[in-house]
């Protein structure tokens, strides 16, 4: 079983020259194989793959320009990965799974710095620091997260990004299989909405992270740097003195405050989806949401998206997996809110206003807390 670990490291400044480095040849790399394959469909060409791509690289257009051999003064196998992704890009967009690729764009694009274990003495981990080819030994600041080679765990391969300038590394291991406890309670329903995070079958219910005063504050306090920042710009536009340093810097703090929400967030449902799980229940189902179209309404769009259903679903489904829980996700045109969980009757002019669910039958009872038992008794379903 393979399992993955993210933890922020502390390289010395020579590190930090070279991830940045690498991460800065990957993006030219795959932005440059973009732009080939776009300018040999324009000529009426045959598509370059891959790896037909990174042997021309090498062995024609680097000989034949030698202002680019910086792009070999990098780790071979990261450049390869970047080759790798604009290949998968472009099949993902062949077959009508995404749209065309776009290109990255310094300090808004997520590039990583692949690497992958050669030999016994790479990828090797101790419980303070970690060994990555081309960096040598890295600190880790959380000391005793990633099981470490002494052990016997193997790191296969990795990868280092950059985020609000702390640095990343992300590694996946090769863990034996855990034969886990059969869980034996009852299957629970889990209805998720904006008001609430999740309502729970079982009469819990877990609350929105975005109105507790910690996010509250540091939203706040984000607005503020925000119109910091657009005034910076603005003064730049004008002509008057504005340093560029002085605009990267404050561009650096908005970075760590959107940072340090989106960690707290990412914390709280960690902790609520453990919370879940240790109940044991025999089965948990949820409803497929239909976040992209939920996205298009103006109003709700930054609300919805605050909540991370998607980071809700992954996450849950992953503990499931490891706890031997069967997750059950029914179609999203199931009528979870407007149906009676007592007598079975569809109420189809329920607003969205309606909090509580009222029934001809007598049944009265909140809203999502009527929906989770619905979705915990649901008979048609897919097992995730």
């Amino acid at each position: 079983m393979l399992r993955s670990y993210k933890t922020e490291i502390d390289p010395t400044p020579e590190q930090k020259n070279k991830i940045n480095r690498t991460i800065g040849t990957c993006r030219f790399v795959y932005n440059f194989y973009l732009a080939y394959n776009k300018e040999l469909h324009e000529r009426g060409e045959k598509f370059m793959t891959g790896k037909r791509f990174s042997v021309w690289l090498n062995n024609e257009y680097i000989p034949t320009h030698p202002d680019n051999k910086w792009i070999k003064e990098v780790y071979s196998k990261a450049v390869k990965k970047s080759i790798e992704d604009g290949s998968i890009a472009f099949t993902r967009f062949f077959k009508h799974q995404s749209r065309f690729p776009k290109f990255k764009k310094k300090g808004k694009s997520d590039v990583k710095m692949y690497f992958v274990r050669n030999n016994p003495k790479d990828c090797t981990c101790e419980r303070h620091r970690v060994n990555i080819p081309t960096l040598g030994w890295v600190k880790l600041k959380e000391k005793g997260y990633i099981p470490t080679t002494k052990d016997g765990y193997q790191i296969r391969s990795g990868s280092v990004s950059i985020k609000a300038g702390r640095y990343y590394v992300s590694v996946l291991i090769e863990m034996p299989d855990i034969e886990s406890e059969k869980a034996i309670g009852e299957g629970i329903g889990i209805d998720l909405g904006l008001k609430d995070l999740a309502t729970v079958s079982n009469g819990k219910t877990y609350k929105n992270i975005n109105k507790t005063s910690r996010v509250k504050k540091l939203e706040k306090q984000l607005r503020r740097e925000q119109r910091c920042l657009s005034r910076k710009y603005d003064n730049l536009k004008k002509g008057e003195p504005s340093k560029r340093s002085n605009i990267y810097k404050q561009k650096l703090k908005v970075q760590k405050l959107h940072h340090r929400i989106e960690s707290v967030r990412s914390d709280y449902i960690n902790k609520k989806i453990a919370e879940i799980v240790k109940t044991k229940p025999s089965y948990i189902t949820i409803e497929d949401l239909n976040v992209t179209g939920m996205m298009k309404n103006r109003h709700l769009s930054k609300a919805i998206a605050s909540q991370k259903f998607y980071e809700f679903r992954a996450k849950l489904k992953d503990k499931c997996r490891r706890n031997d829980i069967e997750l059950r996700v029914v179609d999203q045109w199931y009528p979870s809110s407007k149906t009676c969980h007592c007598c079975g009757q569809v109420k189809k002019d329920l607003k969205l206003s309606d909090r509580i669910f009222r029934c001809a039958c007598g049944y009265t009872a909140d809203r999502d807390y009527n929906a989770s038992l619905n979705l915990r008794d649901a008979k048609t379903y897919e097992v995730a």
